[in-house]
């Protein structure tokens, strides 16, 4: 992954910047346990599909001969000739929500409480993406911050993407997902239940135009997020009525 982040011939001085959010996921992911042999397929799946996807466009961008496989490559072969925060986020969040898409057989054989926690780590890089590239629509009459809080260079946009902040440590979770939701920091809480939640059809359906993955669409539900689970199972987003949930959806309203 960080070798992507040089070019095809070993200097890419404008693109190491964005190596570091590139690579903190993974980091974290290798730290769990999720991509050793014996870990998570569906993990390593997605994290393998997001590796193909930048080797094949640092190839591309180095005069090898072919076109791109797949609309994700093609958008970070337009990250490689201008390396903006807004290309990044969407040729990572192309590549990511392929990966859902293709493995979502694999992503049913994980626990409950795993899907669950996939749907969370989806809807926070769709935000972040949003603050980077749709602000009004992350942020409401915030917008002109949404930039610089997305911006995957800065340290700010790991408020929103520290998976360690969203995810137990452990794999597999074995615990009902409840057990780690009230465990959750008000900080996260605020961001998925004040910010993201109410915003949810609007971010998903912007998102899908945007990575030219209309199926995307099919996993936000009023309210909650349904990507590999049932009726039954994505009724969990209850609504949170906490006083500063109810501040913050008030104070950045949703459709603004």
């Amino acid at each position: 992954m960080q070798r992507c982040y040089c070019g095809p011939y070993g200097r890419a001085p404008r693109h190491l910047p964005f190596r570091r959010a590139a690579t903190a996921a993974m980091r974290w992911e290798l730290a769990r346990g999720v991509l050793l042999p014996g870990g998570s397929p569906w993990w390593r799946a997605v994290n393998e599909q997001i590796l193909r996807d930048g080797c094949e466009a640092v190839a591309l961008t180095g005069d090898l001969p072919g076109t791109p496989s797949s609309r994700a490559v093609g958008f970070w072969q337009s990250f490689a000739q201008y390396p903006t925060s807004r290309a990044w986020w969407r040729a990572h969040n192309a590549s990511v929500v392929t990966a859902y898409a293709t493995y979502r057989e694999l992503a049913a054989e994980e626990t409950l409480a795993e899907r669950f926690f996939m749907n969370v780590v989806l809807c926070r890089v769709l935000y972040t993406h949003a603050l980077a590239a749709a602000p009004r629509i992350a942020l409401s009459w915030l917008a002109p911050i949404g930039p610089l809080l997305g911006d995957p260079r800065l340290g700010m946009a790991g408020i929103f993407l520290q998976l360690a902040r969203v995810l137990p440590d452990d794999y597999p979770l074995a615990e009902d997902p409840h057990f780690y939701i009230r465990q959750e920091l008000t900080l996260g809480r605020l961001l998925d239940y004040g910010l993201i939640v109410p915003r949810l059809r609007q971010l998903y359906d912007w998102s899908a135009a945007e990575l030219g993955v209309p199926e995307l669409t099919q996993w936000a539900e009023p309210n909650a997020l349904s990507y590999a689970m049932t009726a039954t199972e994505w009724r969990m987003w209850e609504p949170q009525s906490r006083a500063l949930v109810r501040l913050v959806r008030r104070a950045l309203p949703a459709g603004f």
